[in-house]
């Protein structure tokens, strides 16, 4: 099984990491195009296309102006260790043992704007590049014509060296849509995950994405390979749910602490 999960616009260049061995992204080429176009951005253009503050917009101008291009411990952290958001804090990836950070390599995918796929090892320059924003391009209008095709192959390519052939999907439907399902040449399943408000379950932003996180925290440290295993997965309260489940989209519900 292959999983694959969102960035995060939070990033950690000071904490420490175990010790690796890095690889190089995949799509260099690509992101050096992209950032040809990005370094034509003004910070009130990235501002403005981005809906950052100023603080922010002058900060990620200022990053893709000095990118460098080549990858080392200099300018770059791995990927896994350099994300720092809710799906980061669930899935905490310093606190994994040597066998399942290597098992992550091989079975756990990064969508990004810039980079396209990472994989958990790969040297990442700091940026700021969602998938959604509208940036037009060589290739089209916006990242989802630029990447079009590129991700579903590279993914496409990683299932294809897996002895059970599965993608589960842990991304935001942002970053998602980068892939084109219909083309992926195994079987796709989904997870959603809910919380108790006033005695309904409702998907709430913060506490889906930390979910995110575990369930994939979960995955690497099992080394789940089938879709049965996901759900025995009951990390912080969560518990699968048959009654509101499919055979390719299982929800997960926590009942609201009191």
């Amino acid at each position: 099984m292959l999983t694959v999960i969102s960035p995060a616009k939070d990033l950690d260049y000071q904490t420490s990491y175990p010790s690796i061995i890095p690889s190089t992204p995949m799509f260099t080429d690509d992101t050096a195009l992209l950032l040809q176009r990005c370094r034509e951005l003004t910070p009130p253009d990235l501002a403005e296309l981005m809906a950052l503050s100023d603080k922010l917009a002058g900060l990620n101008v200022a990053r893709f102006q000095s990118f460098q291009p080549h990858y080392d411990a200099s300018n770059s952290v791995p990927a896994i260790f350099a994300f720092n958001g809710d799906v980061y804090q669930g899935l905490a990836a310093r606190t994994l043992d040597d066998a399942t950070l290597a098992y992550t390599q091989q079975h756990l995918r990064i969508l990004s704007g810039l980079y396209g796929v990472l994989r958990p090892f790969d040297w990442m320059q700091p940026y700021r590049l969602e998938m959604g924003t509208k940036l037009t391009n060589s290739r089209g209008r916006d990242l989802y014509q630029f990447w079009q095709g590129r991700i579903t192959q590279a993914l496409n390519e990683q299932l294809e060296q897996l002895a059970a052939p599965a993608l589960l999907d842990l991304a935001s439907q942002e970053y998602f849509k980068a892939v084109q399902a219909k083309h992926l040449r195994a079987p796709l399943v989904r997870c959603q995950f809910k919380d108790e408000k006033n005695g309904q379950y409702k998907i709430i932003s913060f506490y889906a994405k930390k979910a995110r996180g575990l369930m994939a925290r979960y995955v690497m440290q099992q080394r789940i390979d089938r879709v049965e295993g996901l759900k025995e997965f009951q990390s912080e309260g969560y518990r699968y749910d048959p009654a509101s489940s499919s055979a390719t989209e299982l929800v997960f519900l926590r009942e609201e602490s009191i």
